[in-house]
């Protein structure tokens, strides 16, 4: 059985929990406890070097970094499809993922607002403006984006959810935890919405897994 290390409100291991859904595959959920610091023991770094989740492993191979595994799962386990069949919209749902995982979330994550805090001294208002401040940047073009292209339908790509869909509902959710302003993002609040309706989506939400505390 394929295992997925991961944390209740990891954002990233949240996007595996969808695509793990979308595709039916079972998977074994181990559990990481970032608040405790558990992703820095021995024999998680053995996993990921880099001390992070989510980490997947399937059979001999363990894999890292969320859209290399997401990528992984299309092409080991093709049905349904996270990705279009044409080039051109394959790099069109890529590059929309990719705001949400590239430019976004690298510099909103947890151990980023540690740091900020820990080191840095930024105060709670700091950094949380640090944190609406990226979430403004990347939705504000995520927006345009979609909204602007006839290939947006009931998902960011079509009728379908797929890559970018997996990647933008848990930023969503974080938005929401962080108090962001979202009204003035009607067709990411649209898609979010539309996806909520999916068991797939529902299934894979923080509060619903067996590690969630309603804390941290």
């Amino acid at each position: 059985m394929i295992q997925l290390y991961g944390y209740w409100r990891s954002s990233t291991a949240y996007r595996i929990r969808i695509a793990l859904n979308i595709k039916g595959i079972e998977a074994e959920q181990r559990f990481v406890n970032l608040r405790e610091g558990e992703q820095g023991g021995e024999s998680h770094r053995r996993r990921n070097p880099l001390g992070r989740v989510p980490v997947l492993v399937d059979g001999d191979a363990t894999l890292t970094q969320s859209l290399a595994i997401l990528e992984y799962l299309d092409e080991r386990y093709p049905e349904p499809p996270l990705l279009p069949d044409d080039a051109i919209d394959r790099a069109r749902v890529r590059a929309l993922a990719q705001v949400v995982g590239c430019d976004i979330h690298p510099l909103d994550n947890l151990s980023v607002l540690k740091y900020l805090q820990s080191e840095l001294g930024a105060s709670d208002e700091q950094k949380l403006e640090w944190y609406r401040h990226w979430v403004k940047q990347g939705f504000d073009a995520l927006e345009t984006m979609l909204a602007g292209d006839e290939r947006t339908d009931r998902f960011c790509h079509g009728d379908k959810p797929g890559l970018a869909d997996v990647c933008l509902v848990p930023q969503v959710y974080n938005a929401r935890r962080f108090d962001c302003d979202l009204e003035t993002y009607p067709t990411i609040t649209r898609i979010d919405a539309a996806c909520a309706q999916l068991d797939a989506f529902r299934r894979a939400i923080p509060e619903a897994q067996p590690d969630a505390t309603g804390t941290g």
